[in-house]
């Protein structure tokens, strides 16, 4: 893997993610993932799907109160799944960006929203010692 290649790819897509997450809230599985964002510095909306509620309440909810949003799942096989439900719930009603999941998964060595801020960190390490 081309770690300096990955790493301008990430950060490229957060500092896009930042913009966008102004207007266009982000959803991800819990709080762990919530406070990870944080540390990324992303300041906008950002709602858990670990809120207590079925995932076809949840959805119901958010077509109620918004036209876009993000799904930002872990790119494991659970994640994967929750990200087909969440589209599979709001299709035709709200439209679902997965675009930013799909660079994190590509381009990262970890598999969770929660572990990027750590692999992103170690890998700006490696460029720097290299």
């Amino acid at each position: 893997m081309d770690y300096k290649k990955s790493l301008v790819t990430i950060e490229k897509a957060l500092s896009e993610l930042n913009e966008e997450n102004k207007k266009t809230p982000i959803i991800v599985e819990g709080d762990k993932d919530i406070k990870a964002l944080w540390k990324l510095e992303l300041r906008g909306e950002i709602l858990s799907l670990n809120a207590g509620i079925s995932i076809t309440d949840f959805c119901d909810n958010i077509a109620s109160k918004y036209k876009e949003i993000i799904i930002l799942t872990d790119w494991d096989r659970k994640g994967g799944h929750l990200c087909y439900l969440i589209k599979k719930n709001l299709s035709g009603r709200v439209t679902c960006n997965t675009y930013y999941r799909e660079i994190f998964a590509k381009n990262s060595m970890t598999k969770t929203i929660e572990g990027l801020p750590s692999w992103i960190n170690k890998i700006k390490e490696k460029i720097i010692n290299l």
